[in-house]
């Protein structure tokens, strides 16, 4: 059945289109952030405007009439209140106008699912890092089908302390891609580095990051951030993975879109002769398709909302939402 997915999280409107897990389109429209970062409000006028383009274009790239989407699905959250409030609307606006079901979905499940999906992954171990979430996760079914939480950040995510720095630094755009454009050809600087057990810190590396602006090259200071926090992020994720016995890594979020990780992380697999997975770009990017294709799966096991009771969730923990089918 041919779902559409709505995906306004942050700064991105997304659009997608499944059809038995089947990719149809996969549109979106970005909130141009500059140098000052996200002015929550702003970002939603965005979403707001640009809405009905990006779902038009999504109809199109499929092939389809909006007669012809049998179900709808849009993240609850996690994610920045008036920003998802833009696809909880247009989710029940579409809903109510065709007479199909509405599904919640939560933002993190729909990045782990669509790369465990189009990276053919069957029980990995997860680094989910993204603005808000860097998490290593694994799924379970007790007491409920979920992806339980073994390790965290106990301060700020991975994507936010990138983006700070960014901000900090005055690089435009101001988030991550632009720590690690600026970080090629740096030199290392010893930094803050904080792991306990499987849970890790960036404020401290934040900290004295930020101190070093104007006393050490850009470049420097980037390159000497992205290693002690992805080491950071190596070094928990291979303790969990041997405490798991897992063979499969899975690479997911904002974050994974640096090529950096990417290659730290695949080293790790290839220590333990592990599959690595990592979807392209589009699929760490906030998109639509990722909800549609857990919005499909959600369906079909009738998990849905009736339109009085959909709602937002600010803080939409990823071990609290229920996970449907392999």
């Amino acid at each position: 059945m041919a779902i559409i997915g709505l995906e306004s999280s942050a700064h991105t409107f997304g659009v997608g289109i499944v059809d038995e897990g089947k990719i149809l389109a996969n549109e979106k429209s970005m909130y141009n952030i500059g140098k000052g970062g996200m002015i929550p409000a702003k970002v939603a006028e965005h979403h707001i405007e640009s809405a009905r383009d990006v779902i038009v274009t999504a109809l199109e790239k499929a092939g389809l009439e909006i007669r012809e989407i049998e179900g709808v699905g849009y993240t609850r959250g996690p994610g920045i209140g008036p920003c998802l409030q833009v696809a909880q609307i247009s989710a029940k606006t579409i809903a109510k106008k065709l007479g199909i079901r509405v599904a919640m979905v939560n933002h993190s499940v729909g990045h782990i699912e669509i790369t465990n999906h189009l990276m053919n992954l069957k029980d990995p171990i997860i680094m989910y890092v993204s603005g808000g979430n860097s998490q290593i996760l694994k799924r379970v079914n007790k007491p409920f089908s979920h992806y339980s939480v073994l390790g965290e950040t106990f301060d700020i995510g991975v994507g936010n302390m990138l983006d700070s720095l960014a901000r900090q630094l005055k690089l435009d755009p101001a988030w991550g891609s632009s720590i690690e454009k600026t970080a090629k050809g740096g030199k290392y600087i010893d930094l803050p580095y904080t792991v306990k057990g499987m849970d890790f810190s960036f404020t401290g590396l934040l900290t004295k990051a930020t101190e070093l602006i104007g006393k050490e090259s850009d470049e420097d200071i980037c390159m000497s951030v992205q290693e002690t926090a992805f080491s950071m992020l190596c070094e928990a994720l291979e303790r969990a993975m041997m405490l798991t016995n897992s063979n499969e890594i899975n690479l997911c979020g904002g974050v994974a879109q640096n090529t950096r990780l990417q290659n730290m992380l695949q080293s790790v697999a290839d220590e333990h002769d592990a599959k690595f997975g990592c979807a392209d770009r589009e699929f760490n990017a906030d998109n639509g398709a990722m909800i549609a294709y857990v919005a499909e799966k959600m369906l079909k096991h009738e998990a849905y909302t009736k339109l009085e009771n959909c709602d937002v969730k600010q803080k939409y923990r990823v071990d609290s939402a229920m996970v449907y089918g392999r």
